[in-house]
């Protein structure tokens, strides 16, 4: 079973910016894609990005689109999430985590979660 470790969260400003970090175990890392999620209080747990196995490929959320972007480095098994001009309503626990599909996947396509990262952005 693969562990998936979020770091980087934390209380920012708006119009601030964090970058998200998760280490996954195991050594097939680049044969999934991998998801970042997230969930705010009394919401369902949504979509956030993507990235294909390779890297090659990103996809995202209208609500975050040129504003987050998701990277990944296969050699180091971590995939990145740079938010920027972040809002109050990023405010959520955000989760990596994987999947053998590539694309804007419902939570329930999701194989592995790591146990997620708290984000608050303060008006």
């Amino acid at each position: 079973q693969v562990q998936l470790v979020e770091s980087g969260g934390g209380l920012v400003q708006t119009g601030g910016s964090l970058r998200l970090s998760c280490v996954a175990s195991g050594r097939t890392f680049s044969n999934y894609a991998m998801n970042w999620f997230r969930q705010a209080p009394g919401k369902e747990r949504e979509f956030v990005a993507a990235v294909s196995g390779s890297g090659t490929f990103t996809v995202y959320a209208d609500s975050v689109k040129g504003r987050f972007t998701m990277s990944r480095d296969n050699a180091k098994s971590t995939v990145y999430l740079q938010m920027n001009s972040l809002k109050p309503e990023d405010t959520a626990v955000y989760f990596c985590a994987r999947s053998r599909t590539y694309g804007r996947i419902s939570a329930a396509s999701v194989g592995s979660w790591g146990q997620g990262t708290q984000v608050t952005v303060s008006s």
